[in-house]
């Protein structure tokens, strides 16, 4: 009897996996079709296809806790394609589903269509954009983070073996094994092909069980066949956990599946002959895999036996969305009516609670640094569970970590010298629904990184605002990049640490908003404005040293407008600056004044359409001085030339620029160096000023 149950299970698990075989045909032809009907007839074949294993072991082996119709609840599991090539296998997935309707599989890659060549969250279920690739490992490992630190789930990734060759990826890898991320689940979909050469890699990707060295531990299974996959996925989401991430090296081809030749390339253009060709190949393979399955369960001895192993077939089967069916003798296997399960989600509260009262005083008129403001308001705004900050290395300098560590360890990271990844996993929790934080110095910001995830930030924002979209008001990510040591306040570091380019640099990125921060009250005014959730994407430059105080205690900070300091009746001269900027302004106005020359002061720390009009229009000489390449200056010609023409000679820039106009770097000088070798210390902004003047 012992003997038979055995045989049974066995049987019922063959059963289980030719199921697998049957649904992965019938992903087979959903991408196809997608090749067939895409806009350029182009589709990145080979990579999805060898894919398609173990996309449909996570989806429908019993392994991902997914919510289909709500996608964004808290506690499910969540997968992120590194591999974004391999959007067209996962899109079939999804459209089979319900995550979207089938039709959308039709016409991808065109404006039109939410379906692009590489996923993105405009695409239901989809959480964050990848492509560029090696980044949606470092997004898994922080959503694996954000587990541990709220309601536990696990997290998956499929990366590709080309894939590896980026540095990025090697950042999470030491990362995840440091920190124990044993929610975290990586599947390396080692094709051994890549673009310019889809048969070998175009160096050796071997020793990826070295990772072991990491604290992984490593697997390496037969991705040809479902069940050695299976049965790895198995171990790690039903196995003791020992504190160790799990990779699955899923040995392959590209465009393993394919039945033609024709599908093992990197990207192909399918004609309609060809796609008809290769659909009615995997119809056939299909109704030989239903055969087999009936075969196995007609194997079973005893009427009852085969009975219940029929039974279980036909419930596995319709948890997949199939239908087994034995109508008039002949047995079949058909994909069911496929329903869109996904709803929109739940509009999201972005803002955070705290108390006001116990937020920082600052006396007028003494020095605070941005870093001890920063760590006394945040151990403050910590305590609402979803502040979160991430560092690299520089924690004492940015003051998050001995804030937001002060209330809850767990949410205070530190990324170690390792930017991209640290901005990657803000970007995951920010993705959850948390007020997310990442600094480094302002210079150090991975450029490749932050317009990917802008891009996640355009595609979330399009999908809230869509008639049918899967997310709704709340879901964009409140990420603040907190640069530190902005323009010449690295001092003797030299030219790699000058911040003097980034602001110029980082405003041609979507969505992103530049802030430039200057007295330690309106740093605690941008904090507080930045709780109130909703902010979005904000790039925040804040002061290294101590400074003093400069705004009243009641002021409130708005984006996109700027603030007198100072406007004495009958100026005639205006000084614009931001950051520290601002207090070699007011020393320049105040020397001025002593010879007679009133001049009023703008802190401008967000770019102020609307007092930049009002200046040009004022009949004032405007000065505009910055520390760095000219940031305000370059505000002031972009508004300008969209409103009329102005006579360049009511305008002085003092700032970092060469005297060609170009940018160019910053080299190691004491501050006040710097501020005499490019004019921009108070005696020489008010030297400049009175020879314009007169």
């Amino acid at each position: 009897m012992v003997c038979d149950d055995m045989k049974n299970e066995r049987l019922a698990e063959r059963a289980f996996l030719k199921l697998l075989e049957i649904k992965d045909s019938d992903i087979r032809l959903l991408a196809v079709l997608q090749g067939k009907t895409a806009v350029d007839k182009g589709i990145h074949i080979g990579g999805a296809f060898s894919a398609v294993v173990p996309l449909v072991s996570l989806y429908y082996g019993g392994i991902l806790d997914f919510n289909a119709a709500q996608p964004t609840q808290e506690g499910q599991d969540l997968f992120v394609l590194s591999k974004g090539h391999a959007i067209a296998a996962l899109a079939s997935v999804y459209a089979d589903l319900g995550f979207f309707p089938e039709s959308c599989l039709r016409g991808s890659r065109g404006h039109g269509s939410i379906l692009n060549g590489h996923p993105g969250p405009i695409l239901p279920g989809i959480h964050t954009a990848t492509g560029p690739l090696g980044q949606g490992i470092c997004v898994a490992e922080g959503f694996a983070l954000a587990a541990q630190c709220a309601k536990g789930f696990d997290v998956f990734a499929l990366t590709g073996d080309g894939e590896l060759q980026e540095g990025i990826p090697w950042e999470a890898f030491m990362f995840a094994g440091a920190r124990r991320l044993e929610n975290l689940c990586v599947l390396v979909d080692k094709n051994n092909g890549q673009l310019d050469n889809p048969k070998n890699l175009l160096y050796p990707m071997g020793g990826l069980d070295a990772l072991e060295h990491f604290g992984w531990n490593v697997f390496t299974v037969d991705a040809t066949r479902y069940e050695p996959v299976l049965e790895a996925l198995r171990e790690f989401k039903f196995g003791p956990r020992d504190g160790h991430p799990t990779l699955i090296i899923c040995d392959g081809r590209k465009g393993w599946g394919g039945l033609s030749s024709f599908m093992g390339g990197h990207k192909v253009d399918f004609t309609d002959a060809f796609a008809d060709q290769e659909a009615a190949e995997q119809e056939r393979l299909r109704a030989v895999r239903v055969a087999e399955l009936a075969d196995i369960i007609a194997s079973v001895e005893g009427k009852e036996e085969r009975d219940a192993l029929r039974a279980e077939v036909e419930a596995r089967a319709r948890k997949m969305g199939l239908v087994v069916s034995a109508a008039g003798g002949a047995f079949s296997v058909q994909s069911g009516a496929r329903a869109v399960k996904t709803r929109r989600a739940p509009a999201r509260d972005k803002r955070i609670a705290y108390d006001a009262a116990a937020l920082p005083v600052l006396d007028d008129g003494k020095k605070y640094s941005a870093q001890e403001v920063i760590t006394a308001a945040m151990k403050v705004f910590a305590r609402d569970p979803r502040v979160v900050s991430v560092d690299a290395d520089l924690a004492g300098i940015s003051g998050l970590e001995a804030g937001v560590g002060y209330v809850d360890r767990r949410r205070a990271l530190n990324a170690g010298i390792a930017e991209a990844n640290m901005m990657c996993i803000g970007e995951s929790f920010a993705a959850l629904g948390y007020n997310a934080w990442v600094s480094t110095f302002a210079p150090f910001f991975d450029w490749k990184v932050l317009r990917r995830i802008a891009v996640s930030q355009q595609e979330r924002l399009e999908a809230a605002e869509m008639k049918d979209g899967w997310l709704a008001e709340g879901h964009g990510l409140d990420l603040t990049f907190l640069a530190t040591s902005p323009d010449i306040e690295t001092k003797t570091n030299g030219a790699t640490h000058m911040g003097n380019d980034d602001s110029l640099v980082y405003e041609g990125i979507a969505h992103l908003k530049v802030v430039n921060a200057s007295c330690p009250r309106q740093t605690l005014a941008i904090l507080k404005w930045i709780m109130e959730g909703g902010r979005g994407l904000v790039y925040l430059r804040v002061l290294r040293g101590a400074t003093p105080v400069l705004y009243p205690g009641d002021f409130r900070f708005d984006f996109g407008k700027g603030y007198y300091l100072a406007n004495p009746p009958g100026a005639k001269v205006c000084i614009v600056s931001s950051g520290h900027g601002v207090y070699e302004a007011l020393g320049a106005a105040k020397i001025l004044e002593g010879k007679g020359v009133p001049a009023a002061v703008v802190d401008m720390p967000s770019c102020d359409p609307a007092l930049i009009g009002e200046l040009a229009d004022s009949g004032k000489k405007i000065v505009v001085a910055e520390q760095n390449n000219g940031y305000i200056w370059n505000c002031f010609r972009k508004v300008l030339f969209g409103k009329k023409a102005i006579a360049a000679d009511g305008f002085v820039p003092i700032n970092l620029l060469g005297k060609d106009g170009n940018p160019r770097f910053v080299h190691s000088a004491t501050y006040e160096e710097l501020l005499q070798h490019y004019g921009l210390s108070p005696d020489l902004i008010a030297e400049r000023i009175a020879k314009e003047v007169k």
